[in-house]
């Protein structure tokens, strides 16, 4: 089945001004990261190109007709010049106050695009607004909404590499657990696992990592608090795994970090041959509510069900500062290594296997 991106124009490939009118060439200006990502995607995937754009009245131009609008034919010329042209432009000209259906999130202009041929699921809106999103959702394709985040680099590595997004759900005598991670997202973290310490730390992997992560956990904690983190372990750890698929292009290793009187040490390898080396002493018997015995406990499991080479080292006198610089040296390794390279898109082996 085809696949096409319906691609916004104000906004997504030229910069919208304050007067939301581009009628000038002193207003002509493409957003940053626009022509790279969309010659990118032109030559590296089997993706059509539409156009789908809301004009207000005679279009933002201000001229009677579509074919003497200078700014857009001129934007069209560049964009023809490396490489990229449009299969189809669907404009709307109507007024918002008109509220025909052919107006985003409308979908009336893409009937054509409905009838079986498309495989809406791998489709995407590419927009700047939130009526691109509900687009997106009329349709029922994915979205990509251009924000300081989500920048055209991103898009191009996640329409040509793949979303990397997994869910785990682990349930035994001792622990019921749900995880899900987006390796691509931006820090959000919903963790509950019924130890507040514990939370905290995960939440430093969201974080510092730059992963969404969501873990619920519903463990025996009136036994003791080993199989909740333990298993917590073992979920996040298979949730990671599942999330980074065929290490495509990865950079596959990863850091430290000093943190007050600490200095923690943490390198990985995302090798596919699991692996603990631990240095670390702690003199408490918990922190918050976590037992200090549990922590090479967690870290051991996590690199068993991640198949992660994982070497860790810290020094230092304060038992919290110590820990929660593990983790967030951690989380910073793992953002070092599954951030990928999709101008070298090969596996980072020479054996050819991860």
């Amino acid at each position: 089945m085809k696949k096409a991106l319906f691609i916004d124009r104000d906004g997504t490939i030229l910069v919208e001004p304050a007067d939301e009118q581009i009628d000038s060439f002193e207003k002509f200006q493409f957003v940053p990261g626009a022509i790279g990502a969309l010659t990118f995607l032109r030559k590296h995937t089997d993706y059509e190109f539409v156009m789908v754009s809301n004009q207000d009245g005679l279009g933002t131009d201000s001229y009677p007709e579509a074919d003497f609008w200078p700014t857009h034919n001129l934007m069209l010329s560049v964009l023809k010049g490396e490489g990229v042209e449009f299969d189809d432009m669907l404009i709307d000209r109507s007024f918002p106050e008109d509220n025909l259906p052919t107006r985003k999130p409308g979908t009336a202009m893409l009937t054509q695009y409905m009838n079986g041929d498309y495989d809406l699921s791998q489709c995407y809106v590419i927009g700047d607004r939130a009526t691109d999103a509900k687009l997106a959702e009329n349709l029922g394709c994915k979205s990509f909404i251009l924000n300081d985040v989500m920048t055209w680099d991103k898009v191009k590595e996640l329409i040509f590499a793949g979303e990397r997004s997994a869910e785990v759900k682990r349930t035994t005598k001792e622990t019921d657990i749900f995880v899900s991670v987006n390796l691509d997202g931006n820090g959000k973290s919903d963790i509950c696992t019924g130890l507040g310490f514990f939370d905290h730390m995960l939440e430093q992997i969201a974080k510092h990592g730059q992963i969404d992560l969501t873990i619920r956990c519903n463990g025996d904690l009136h036994v003791d608090e080993h199989h909740t983190i333990e298993d917590t372990a073992l979920a996040l750890g298979e949730c990671l795994l599942k999330a980074l698929g065929d290490k495509r292009g990865i950079e596959r290793y990863g850091y430290c970090l000093p943190m007050d009187d600490c200095l923690c040490q943490v390198a990985l390898d995302f090798g596919g041959r699991p692996w603990l080396v631990w240095d670390a002493e702690f003199h408490r018997e918990k922190v918050g509510e976590m037992p200090t015995e549990m922590f090479l406990h967690f870290f051991k499991s996590l690199s068993d069900a991640s198949k992660m080479n994982l070497n860790i080292k810290a020094e230092g006198q304060n038992e919290h500062h110590k820990i929660e610089g593990i983790f967030k040296a951690l989380a910073r390794a793992i953002r070092m290594a599954v951030r990928r390279d999709i101008e070298h898109f090969t596996l980072p082996s020479s054996k050819g296997t991860l």
